[in-house]
């Protein structure tokens, strides 16, 4: 017990220095004892010198596994093949599952070591990847693995479990079995408990189940995730135009999608790529400059419209007290509703009509600012001991608020409407623009009110 009791740093440490002292074996029985994520993550903390010797103790076979379990689009996975002698590095990526493999390849931004890596690992292994690796990006295709287990259809369970056990090996999932006929073609699925609980001399096609729940080959990448969560699957079988079966989309790949789909939602509400961990202060910067100077121009059209204002404000300096108040609350109300638009496009939960959704958000915004306008006015009158002042703010308030729930709602829908991706319409865009239209709304009702003042 007292090797899993162990935090992944201690594990780091121990490894690092069993290597460094050449102790081969005894990291060997240390290292091959962890699980394979564990394994992954040690790798990970291990610098330059241990990482070399590493490849030397373990076999390519060993070092697949790890690199299994990395996630994709890790940029760490370039520099760590640049370590390796090419053989070595193509062994590894033979042994790794194909879709895994491609994803490595990928990233690698030496195009000419792809093709390196392509010849020097067997034939078997680099026609898997070559016919992944055409696929679209985020297309059920680019995502499947070849690597499945499929039987005729005209054969006993006796013989399906010979084939099982010949192919099991390989697979990167044996939970379904696929039935095929004469040409390849996908004509039903058999679970692993119906091969297991029924007797041999049946024929796989009196037991196979028929309603097959399958995606096509250049099907977008985040509808198969969804086929999967909503019909909770292991697995999805990936066909191509004539119902050929060309491979299979496994949990753990829907895993990844998810996570890069949130990545990419949430860099859109931040303007910002979140998924760049290891980036330099300078690409930062260079990242994130073109929103804030975007965003600088619509903040300066904030503080021409408060300008044309200035006079109304040298008359009753009392109103520039609840600027940020309108504006940050409007704000706020916007990147609220603009976090449920984008989630909803996302994951398709409803199909509604512009004006369908245009009288929700209007209804909900008026009945949201009605509310925080009424504490408002109680808040500024107990505060103020002016009522005008109070109804001023609050009738600006709900105003606001309204406009920029409609404005964090409708925007992304509109934007998905145009062919653009809804999560550019980030929560810094929505804010600045609550914060121009809020200043407009509060100072046009305090010049109508501002002889009763």
């Amino acid at each position: 017990m007292e090797l899993f009791d162990r935090t992944i740093e201690q594990h780091t440490q121990n490894i690092e220095a069993l290597l460094k002292s050449n102790r081969m074996a005894q990291f060997r029985t240390e290292f091959l004892a962890l699980h394979n994520y564990d394994q992954a993550q040690v790798f990970h903390g291990l610098d330059e010198e241990a990482r070399i010797k590493m490849y030397q103790y373990l076999s390519p076979s060993e070092l697949a596994d790890i690199f299994d379990m990395l996630e994709s689009q890790d940029e760490r996975v370039d520099a760590y093949f640049e370590e390796m002698e090419n053989l070595y590095g193509a062994s590894v990526l033979a042994n790794m599952y194909p879709d895994n493999a491609v994803d490595v390849l990928n990233d690698l931004k030496d195009r000419q070591q792809v093709q390196i890596y392509m010849q020097l690992m067997p034939a078997e292994s680099a026609r898997e990847i070559s016919q992944l690796i055409n696929y679209l990006d985020y297309t059920a295709g680019a995502i499947m693995t070849p690597e499945y287990i499929s039987i005729h259809r005209d054969i006993t369970l006796g013989e399906a479990y010979k084939e099982l056990r010949r192919e099991a090996g390989k697979a990167e999932s044996i939970y379904y079995v696929y039935v095929i006929d004469d040409n390849h073609r996908l004509c039903g699925v058999v679970s692993l408990r119906e091969l297991i609980i029924n007797r041999e001399d049946k024929l796989v096609a009196d037991i196979m189940n028929e309603n097959i729940i399958a995606v096509g080959v250049n099907d977008d990448q985040e509808e198969v995730a969804k086929m999967v969560q909503d019909y909770d699957l292991l697995a999805l079988p990936v066909v191509g135009f004539d119902q050929e079966l060309l491979g299979i989309i496994t949990v753990d790949d829907v895993i990844d999608v998810i996570q890069e789909e949130n990545v990419s939602d949430y860099s859109g509400l931040a303007a910002v790529d979140v998924s760049e961990l290891h980036e330099t202060p300078v690409s930062a910067s260079k990242s994130r400059l073109p929103w804030l100077i975007t965003l600088l121009f619509l903040g300066l059209g904030t503080s021409t419209l408060i300008g044309q204002y200035q006079g109304l404000i040298e008359s009753a300096s009392i109103l520039s007290a609840f600027v940020t108040l309108i504006t940050g609350t409007a704000g706020n109300a916007g990147t609220q509703s603009l976090a449920v638009a984008v989630r909803k496009l996302t994951h398709k939960t409803e199909e509604d009509s512009l004006l369908k959704s245009f009288m929700f958000e209007l209804l909900t915004g008026i009945f949201t600012g009605l509310i925080v306008g009424l504490a408002v006015v109680l808040l500024v009158y107990v505060w103020k001991k002016n009522l005008v002042l109070g109804l001023i703010i609050g009738v600006a308030m709900m105003m606001a608020i309204t406009v920029a729930n409609l404005a964090g709602a409708l925007i992304p829908k509109l934007m998905e409407k145009l062919g653009f991706d809804p999560a550019v319409a980030s929560g810094p865009f929505i804010t600045t623009l609550s914060d121009l239209t809020s200043v407009f709304i509060y100072f046009s009702i305090a010049s109508l009110f501002m002889g009763y003042l």
